[in-house]
């Protein structure tokens, strides 16, 4: 039976791990090979790891650390970073990754999509949108960008989320960079949008700061992908840094809302 997907979402900025908001001001968190021992160990679902210096810095996948990853995660893991052709895709899965993630090379080139689902299968193949609030007076609805926020791309989010699919992402991750770090919950309407106009599989990330977002988001929407960066690496008010991650009973009663949807 198809359930929802409880997915931490792990930033690597050189070389470390670390946690940003709105795309900010990251903080140090540890690092990345100790956290996927950590989720090993709570059995965690899946997990997510993002390079968010490769594409800014325009390098290739930093395949040392992707190797280091594989061999060490025990849960299906979805890589993203500086992937701009499907060859590096099929290297990445080579190595034991599951999925690939794509942003804005996807967005400069969707056909590189239907590449990557040649060469390592459309299941295998992830497009990310990051999606922040248009701004100004006058402005309504909702915005792409791409380089940590700092390129506007003039796309209708919901529509071109269906060009990516039609391309051949397997699955669409959004990620409100409004909500990133803020840890005050998802963007619900947002959410509700995509999952309404996309076939396949979408994780939802930005905003989540307790299992009652978690619970929200998948009473709301069913069986979808409730990812999370902050929850998972913060504890309390003050945001000491510690892994967490909800017990097996915890799981259960989110997975009995998606039963409610």
């Amino acid at each position: 039976m198809l359930r929802p997907r409880i997915i931490p979402c792990l930033l690597v900025h050189k070389g470390g791990l670390v946690k940003t908001q709105a795309f900010k001001d990251p903080k140090y968190v540890g690092d990345p090979i100790n956290a996927v021992r950590i989720f090993n160990e709570k059995e965690a679902d899946e997990l997510m790891v993002l390079d968010i210096d490769a594409t800014v810095n325009k390098v290739a996948p930093d395949f040392g650390l992707i190797a280091k990853l594989a061999a060490e995660c025990r849960m299906p893991l979805c890589y993203g970073g500086g992937v701009t052709k499907a060859d590096h895709a099929a290297r990445i899965i080579d190595m034991g990754v599951e999925k690939v993630a794509v942003s804005a090379a996807a967005i400069a080139t969707p056909k590189l999509l239907t590449e990557m689902a040649a060469a390592v299968g459309k299941q295998s193949v992830v497009a990310v949108l990051d999606v922040r609030k248009r701004t100004g007076l006058l402005a309504k609805g909702y915005e792409v960008c791409t380089q940590n926020s700092k390129t506007i791309h003039k796309l209708d989010p919901v529509v071109f989320a269906r060009q990516l699919q039609d391309a051949g992402a397997g699955e669409i991750v959004i990620n409100s960079v409004d909500r990133d770090g803020l840890m005050q919950g998802y963007d619900i309407e947002l959410a509700i949008q995509f999952k309404q106009a996309l076939n396949v599989p979408v994780t939802f990330l930005g905003g989540a700061g307790s299992l009652d977002h978690l619970g929200e988001l998948i009473g709301t929407l069913g069986v979808v992908g409730a990812a999370a960066g902050s929850l998972f690496v913060f504890k309390g008010k003050y945001r000491a840094v510690l892994i967490n991650y909800p017990t097996p009973e915890q799981k259960l009663q989110l997975c009995r809302k998606a039963l409610k949807y």
